[in-house]
């Protein structure tokens, strides 16, 4: 796979998103190895931009580790500078599962009690609301009705 080409002013944005970022893949004396570049591509995998710190003395080997992590991790080469590389991948979008049986979860509700003298600000309460519970109109939380399922027996004589 080749590597992603990326425009001038596109790699000069990755480089000032990348400066804050701390190595995330180090590499030693053993060079490029898959487990290397399978840390390296699960890096990518869950954060796009990542740095790479290289403890090789060797320019030339560096910036051949550089093209090699590009061009295998279908990434684009953003920076090399001094012993750290800069790569970039576009983050992969998650499939989502929708489960059916899913119920509503918490929410948190603010009700306001007005005050019986027209001046004063109204009080604020923020209450929690559970999936099996209601807000009446007065402001209190009751649970929810269910209708209880009916018996075998009855159901068979209608």
């Amino acid at each position: 796979m080749p590597a992603i080409q990326l425009s001038v002013a596109q790699r000069k944005e990755h480089r000032a998103e990348a400066h804050h970022l701390d190595p995330v893949v180090m590499i030693g004396g053993d060079g490029l190895t898959p487990a290397i570049k399978k840390e390296t591509d699960a890096a990518l995998k869950a954060h796009g931009l990542i740095k790479v710190r290289v403890f090789s003395d060797d320019r030339a080997e560096r910036e051949s580790m550089l093209a090699t992590l590009a061009d295998e991790l279908n990434a684009a080469p953003i920076q090399h500078i001094g012993k750290l590389l800069v790569l970039w991948r576009p983050i992969p979008e998650k499939e989502r599962t929708i489960d059916e049986d899913r119920r509503p979860g918490p929410r948190d509700v603010k009700v306001l009690k007005f005050s019986k003298k027209g001046g004063q600000r109204p009080e604020v309460k923020v209450l929690r609301v559970l999936g099996n519970q209601r807000l009446t109109p007065g402001g209190k939380i009751k649970r929810a009705k269910k209708p209880r399922p009916a018996s075998v027996k009855k159901r068979s004589q209608t």
